[in-house]
């Protein structure tokens, strides 16, 4: 694991070597055991390496035997000794045990085409020198992992092109503007997080999940085109007519053993590292999967669970049972909301892009790496892929509003909401009936229904608190990100529909960014054996009969491992991990939120007005909405002080960042 950055054919009167170097300062938390540095005009890049395979021989750049391919990489190869050998065969040597040197080999025998047989989490830099390490740097080739769970960030800037692990590094090379990307607000108060490939900076985006670009060093003024390599729809839903998302038929039994199987595979490939590995337990099921077949597989597993003083947000009592039924050596961190307010400041400054979730990953991976560890496993992945979330239900609810709006002229559908507003049933529960209305109102403002259920301020509040035109939406990058997953996932059946938007929405834009800068912030490596690429790929193939069960979610995984989990894990109701935000924000960390809501962002003001906020604070005072409002525009408006400067220039920014290409 590390952060990797880099600099292509920035102007001569730049001092490309300073600028990585500044880049290099900016990721040190990523890899502080080494630094990797190479510069071969004009192009240089660098990494930070936290070491986990191969401690001695894995340091970076690595090299092909001839000198003239060079690699750079964030991330883990899990099959990294399945391709050494198949690469040995072809007569490929290797000087060192690490899972980095694969890369390079495996892109010398087969190009670009190698990264399709990369099974793991990665951002890579592979520098193409065809003249040996003496000579100049013909061309950089970049790729992010199919699913998004290691982030690669660009810019055009001092003349080229630069990219980096974080849009901070981007922002510290000294030749980033820090100014707001206005197209990229309305995501995040759409969602609680800027979606990809946008960030919250004019100008930087993020290389999307499952794409690779090259980037010539003597055409680095032109603007990346990335493309995609990664195209599970088009491999696995060829017929367009197929009512299942797959052509295997399996029963339930045998697709539940398929799955057991896979999963075992996934937890021991996550496993390898010479280093030790813990795993975050909380009281749920998907984290208790990972923690009895990490136990099965390896002696000695560590666990960690994250406490509260109040039982009814704490999960430590059960995460206790299991641990000492595993035999793991665990740990327990009660956090208070004295000393979570303590530590805030940290776990804010800690996030490379705004996000409403995320602190709770900071503290379980501050608790981690006070316990020595590098490596954690986390059980991120399984409610995508075996229907944990509410949003599987409610998306069939609004779809059917959606539907039904359709027969309803505009003016009859804003009676029918008038009147339910004023009724009881509404004051009891307005966050989840504002979205309701906010579909039946204008069902296509939003590409999918899907996405209404995953709202965090109706798209109507968002265009009337902006001033947009919705219109204008459909030209920026996230909305065009958003749409083509919608258009991916019709062949699928209703339930891999919402698996497959859940994994190009709300786990790459929120989850998986989140965990990587919360932990990465404490030198901690967390993987994901759920999103392991066999893994995903068979449950997304399986009909929707093999998936759903009302009578019991994510009965798929229940059966593949029901002779490893307790019965009160599999019996329980589901509870989401979240800390007690509502109770602590109407206590004394409230007063604080409220007072910097106050202090609004010079950077923001332009695009959002300071008053918004103020007023979606006094409605939460009032019970009139969920605490996540006002803390995600708290931690909006944090992080825009820190990281964002009001132009210098009263002409509006440039808004390239939203219209530049993606495939």
């Amino acid at each position: 694991m590390c952060g990797i950055c880099g600099a292509i054919g920035l102007d001569p009167k730049v001092n490309s070597e300073a600028v990585v170097r500044r880049m290099l300062a900016a990721i040190v938390h990523r890899g502080p055991d080494e630094e990797g540095f190479l510069a071969s005009p004009p192009v240089v890049v660098g990494s930070r390496r936290l070491s986990i395979i191969d401690l001695p021989g894995g340091s970076q750049p690595i090299w092909n035997e001839t000198g003239t391919l060079a690699v750079i990489f964030n991330g883990e190869i899990y099959n990294f000794r399945e391709l050494r050998k198949e690469l040995e065969a072809k007569g490929h040597t290797f000087l060192t045990r690490s899972d980095t040197e694969v890369i390079v080999h495996a892109y010398e025998q087969w190009g670009e085409q190698s990264i399709a047989k990369l099974r793991g989490m990665f951002a890579l830099a592979i520098i193409e020198m065809p003249q040996g390490r003496s000579g100049p740097a013909a061309a950089v080739f970049l790729a992010r992992d199919p699913l998004g769970i290691k982030p690669l960030y660009y810019a055009m800037g001092g003349g080229g092109l630069l990219f980096a692990s974080e849009v901070r590094a981007l922002l510290s090379s000294g030749c980033i503007s820090p100014q707001l990307s206005a197209a990229a607000v309305p995501s995040y108060l759409l969602f609680g997080s800027v979606c990809e490939p946008m960030t919250m900076v004019e100008g930087v985006l993020s290389l999307p999940p499952g794409h690779s670009v090259k980037i010539r060093a003597s055409e680095a003024r032109r603007v990346p085109e990335p493309k995609l390599y990664w195209n599970f729809v088009k491999e696995f839903y060829q017929d367009k007519e197929a009512e299942t998302g797959t052509a295997y038929q399996e029963d339930f039994s045998s697709a539940a053993t398929t799955v057991r199987s896979l999963l075992e595979d996934a937890v021991r490939s996550h496993l390898v590292a010479d280093v030790p590995v813990g795993v975050f337990l909380s009281g749920g099921l998907d984290s208790t999967a990972i923690a009895a077949l990490a136990s099965h597989v390896q002696k000695g597993i560590h666990t960690f669970t994250v406490a509260f003083p109040d039982a009814e947000f704490s999960e430590a009592e059960i995460a206790r049972k299991t641990a000492q039924r595993l035999g793991t050596e665990h740990r327990e961190m009660t956090l208070s909301s004295a000393e979570m307010e303590a530590r805030l400041d940290e776990a804010v400054s800690a996030l490379d892009q705004p996000s409403m979730d995320g602190t709770n990953t900071y503290f379980v991976s501050w608790a981690a790496r006070q316990a020595g560890l590098k490596v954690a496993l986390s059980g991120l992945g399984s409610d995508e892929l075996f229907g944990g979330y509410s949003s599987f239900r409610a998306t069939a609810q609004v779809t059917r509003l959606t539907t039904m709006a359709r027969f309803f002229p505009k003016l009859a559908r804003e009676l029918a909401t008038s009147g339910i507003k004023r009724s009881k049933v509404y004051r009891g529960s307005p966050d989840a009936f504002r979205k309701a209305f906010s579909a039946w109102l204008d069902p296509d403002l939003l590409p999918s229904p899907y996405f209404f259920t995953r709202a965090l301020f109706t798209p109507q509040t968002v265009v009337s608190r902006l001033g947009d035109d919705s219109a204008m939406w459909d030209a920026m990058l996230w909305s065009r990100w958003l749409t083509e997953a919608t258009r991916q996932s019709r062949p699928m059946d209703r339930f891999t529909r919402i698996s497959w938007l859940e994994l190009r929405s709300y786990l790459v834009n929120t989850l998986l960014r989140d965990t990587d800068s919360m932990s990465m912030h404490q030198s901690l490596e967390v993987r994901v054996p759920f999103l392991d690429a066999p893994l995903v790929e068979y449950v997304l193939e399986l009909p929707e009969a093999l998936k759903r069960n009302p009578a019991r979610p994510k009965a798929l995984l229940v059966a593949a491992l029901k002779d490893l989990l307790p019965e009160e894990i599999v019996k329980q109701t589901k509870r989401t991990f979240t800390f007690p935000w509502e109770t602590w924000l109407r206590g004394k960390l409230g007063e604080r939120i409220a007072i910097q809501l106050g202090d609004w962002s010079p950077a923001l003001e332009s695009r959002l007005d300071g008053r918004f906020a103020q007023a979606v604070w006094k409605d939460f005072l009032r019970g009139r909405t969920t605490w996540s409002r006002p803390w995600s525009l708290y931690v909006l408006n944090e992080w825009s002080k820190r990281n964002l400067r009001v132009p210098e220039s009263s002409s509006a920014p440039a808004q390239n960042a939203a219209t530049a290409h993606v495939a």
